[in-house]
């Protein structure tokens, strides 16, 4: 793991996914209403999930916090895409975890990406179902990296903190 000076060895704990979760939503909201292709995903946020190096970190505890990768997994509409490409930044603000200087001037805390993604989900599996569903068949390169690391809940409230994905460490 990396033993870069600028990774926080905090412990991630419920109370920062739930900081996480507004966050994101928050992001998302934004999004909604300056984006006219993305608008018919407004009611679609079926799951907010910790990836990444920071939802390792939630697990393991080994790998410390560089910044925060958030994902949001919207119920597919055929043929309307979530736009797949597209990548939000937003900041932590002030935190336990510090700030990352790798990230600039402008950022008071940890950086916190976010990016959606549009999967099927069927009405025969749930919200977290699906998401074990997408990493488990790795048809994109996106769900292939997800799939390396764990993957946990932020939103919905009910499910916040569930490892809903990790492979051998």
């Amino acid at each position: 793991m990396s033993t870069s000076p600028h990774r926080s060895f905090e412990l991630v704990a419920i109370n920062d996914l739930a900081r996480l979760a507004q966050i994101t939503l928050a992001h998302f909201d934004d999004l909604f209403t300056r984006s006219e292709y993305s608008q018919p995903y407004k009611e679609r946020l079926r799951l907010l999930c910790l990836c990444q190096g920071a939802a390792r970190h939630y697990v393991h505890g080994d790998c410390g916090v560089d910044d925060f990768d958030m994902w949001g997994f919207f119920e597919a509409i055929p043929d309307h895409p979530f736009p797949y490409r597209r990548k939000g930044t937003r900041d932590f603000g002030a935190s336990k975890f510090g700030r990352n200087p790798d990230n600039g001037p402008h950022f008071e805390g940890r950086r916190v990406d976010v990016i959606g993604r549009s999967i099927p989900m069927p009405p025969t599996e749930t919200p977290i179902q699906s998401v074990q569903h997408h990493l488990r068949e790795g048809m994109s390169e996106s769900a292939r990296l997800l799939s390396e690391r764990p993957v946990i809940v932020a939103w919905p409230d009910s499910d916040r903190g569930q490892v809903i994905w990790s492979p051998s460490p």
